[in-house]
C-alpha cells in the first residue's frame, strides 16, 4: 500500500515494557522492516538495552498511523514524540529500517528532555556515535 502524500517525519523515544524479554527486540525491528517497506517508510531504531528511540519518515498518513501503532504496542511503554512535522527529503532512504545499538547508555535518557528541532539535531549527533 503506497500512499501519495507530501515527506513527514516523527522522532520519538519509548521504553521496553518492563514484562517484554530484550529477545522481543529482534521481532520488532524484523516486522518493523517489513510493515515500513511497504508503507514507504524509512527510517532508523535506536535501542539502548531498555529505551528506543526512532526516526520514522515517509507520507504523512502513513507515518501518523504507524505512530499511532506504537502508541497502543503493549511492548513499548513511555510513548514521548520529541519531534513531528513536515520533511524536505529523506536522511534514510536506503533502508526501511536501520536498526542499531549506543554503547552510551545515558543517551535516549538525555533525548526524552529535548523536543523539536533541537531533538532531531542530538538525533543526528547521536547517529554519528552508532555501534554499527
Amino acid at each position: 500500500m503506497k500512499f501519495s502524500t507530501a515527506l513527514y517525519e516523527v522522532l520519538y523515544v519509548s521504553t521496553l515494557a518492563p514484562d517484554q524479554p530484550l529477545s522481543v527486540v529482534a521481532e520488532i525491528a524484523g516486522r518493523a522492516r517489513q510493515v515500513n517497506s511497504e508503507l514507504d517508510i524509512t527510517g532508523l531504531l535506536i535501542f539502548d538495552g531498555q529505551r528506543f528511540c526512532q526516526q520514522l519518515e515517509g507520507p504523512q498518513k502513513a507515518v501518523l498511523k504507524l505512530i499511532e501503532r506504537i502508541r497502543n504496542d503493549p511492548r513499548h511503554v513511555n510513548v514521548e514524540v520529541l519531534h513531528n512535522g513536515p520533511l524536505a527529503g529523506r536522511r534514510f532512504q536506503q533502508f526501511s529500517l536501520a536498526f542499531s545499538t549506543v554503547e552510551d547508555v545515558d543517551a535516549l535518557a538525555r533525548m526524552e528532555h529535548l523536543d523539536g528541532e533541537v531533538a532531531v539535531v542530538a538525533f543526528g549527533e547521536l547517529r554519528k556515535e552508532l555501534v554499527p
